[in-house]
């Protein structure tokens, strides 16, 4: 197994040794893996196998070879898809009977090219691709009972396809092979067997290998992203463009109004203010309850957003690649720990602006509220992990490193820009406030909470949901 940094251990990746052997530039023809029993067959009223269930689930297989994932080539008798995402199903679904068939082969193809000139018998790896089938073997299994014997045969297949037959070390298995043979139900012993295909490829660099799987060999059209970034502009436009319109008409009346000569009954009856002044003396009223919430919400809000736009910031630059497995969540992690500080500063100002006398009070609440809720929900849903026995739960020492993390370096920092930002002056506001707040009337329907909740919410939804579904299937 090979070592996980953190990022990996978080996103619940673990690396595993393969039992298929790989010989740099060794062409490979029906390799025998191993013979498993995958449990009992399928059966009305009988609860399927693990094999079964994993293949109703749509799991996939997901190798890596000189940390290239794979790609999967999927071969029909009019197409042949790759997808360079998710890696490769384990099995199928037949559509005409609805039982569950394994992919117990695979053809392994491997694109290659040399070092250089002067690196002689050295090569790079610049794809690689995996195309699965399922094959019914028929076979008989071999004796292993001599250990000195050097052989990979696990048994003798009795009704052979042509490359694992009569043609086997000349042509590698393919989808016109499998026509008379039927597919290996996902129960029983299966026999496993691979086949590998060495192709030299020098018109990919090796700088550009990864490229393909960024951008997915553009599975989704370019018209699609352009459409949606098209969808989010216009929205975005008019809704600016509204919001100024009534800002700018409503300020024009005002001043209007305020900027003529006042007639004498006008005077007489001291007309009262009315548009933006009403309120202009309770703009910068701090908040009657939950002062010290409003400000470490605000504090971690400063947070997060300094550390998203680090992040894009260093992925932009190239610091973050898609090769560094887990980089992208440390990086995440480790500046979220190191902008402590300005969470301190900003809940420190705000705090001390507000005329707050709890101090101590507000920057343990910092230093606590949102990396505690955070950790409370991983922890609970790792505890659900361990007694599932996911590959996805996180190990002890994990947790402890982040428990490190948090106490060891992220609240010390918080306690420092707090520091910092108590001794700091207080935010000047360009109007005074008012000692007596003014009532707020009684509002309309379409002014309730639930209702501007509701519509503040779509409105942002909708200017970003085709991009955001672009990125979650990415992720998942």
């Amino acid at each position: 197994m090979a070592n996980e940094n953190l990022g990996e251990f978080l996103a619940g990746d673990r690396i595993e040794s393969s039992p298929y052997l790989l010989n740099m530039r060794e062409q490979m023809y029906c390799e025998q893996v191993c013979i498993t029993n995958l449990g009992r067959a399928e059966a009305q009223g009988v609860s399927p196998n693990k094999m079964v269930r994993a293949i109703r689930k749509n799991y996939h297989n997901n190798w890596i070879v000189d940390n290239l994932p794979a790609a999967s080539k999927v071969e029909d008798d009019k197409t042949i898809t790759t997808r360079y995402w998710q890696g490769f199903p384990i099995g199928y679904i037949d559509p005409s009977d609805k039982k569950a068939y394994v992919h117990n082969h695979v053809n392994i193809e491997i694109m290659y090219h040399p070092v250089g000139v002067t690196a002689v018998d050295k090569y790079r790896v610049v794809r690689f691709t995996v195309e699965p089938f399922s094959i019914d073997h028929k076979y008989e299994e071999l004796d292993d009972d001599d250990d000195d014997e050097v052989t990979t045969d696990k048994a003798k297949i009795t009704n052979p396809i042509s490359s694992c037959g009569a043609l086997k070390g000349t042509n590698h298995t393919s989808w016109n092979m499998l026509r008379n043979h039927k597919p290996a139900l996902a129960s029983g012993k299966t026999l496993f067997t691979y086949d590998v295909t060495w192709v030299q490829n020098d018109d990919l660099p090796w700088a550009s290998r990864w490229d393909i799987y960024l951008s997915m060999d553009d599975a989704i059209p370019a018209r699609v992203h352009w459409l949606s970034i098209a969808n989010s502009l216009l929205i975005v436009f008019v809704l600016s463009a509204m919001i100024a319109a009534i800002l700018i008409r409503n300020l024009k009346r005002d001043f209007k109004r305020y900027s003529r000569v006042s007639t004498d009954e006008e005077k007489a009856e001291e007309l009262e203010e009315f548009g933006w002044k009403l309120v202009h003396a309770d703009v910068f009223r701090p908040p009657l309850q939950y002062q010290m919430f409003f400000c470490v919400c605000c504090g971690t809000g400063a947070q997060l957003f300094c550390m998203v736009v680090l992040t894009i910031l260093f992925s932009a630059i190239g610091f973050l690649s898609p090769s560094n497995r887990g980089s992208l969540i440390m990086a995440q992690l480790l500046t979220f720990v190191a902008l402590g500080a300005l969470n301190g500063y900003v809940t420190a100002v705000l705090y001390k602006t507000f005329k707050g006398k709890s101090w101590q009070n507000a920057t343990t609440f910092t230093a606590l509220f949102f990396p505690g809720i955070a950790f409370s929900i991983f922890f609970i849903l790792d505890l659900f992990a361990i007694h599932e026995h996911s590959s996805d739960a996180v190990p002890f020492t994990t947790i402890v490193i982040l428990l490190v993390l948090w106490f060891g370096i992220s609240t010390p920092l918080v306690y420092l820009g707090s520091y910092f930002g108590y001794k700091a002056d207080v935010i000047e506001f360009p109007t005074n406030t008012s000692s007596i707040p003014r009532q707020i009337p009684d509002q309309p329907w379409y002014m309730s909470n639930l209702f501007t909740l509701a519509v503040g919410g779509i409105l942002p939804f909708g200017a970003c949901f085709v991009e955001l579904f672009f990125i979650l299937a990415s992720v998942w």
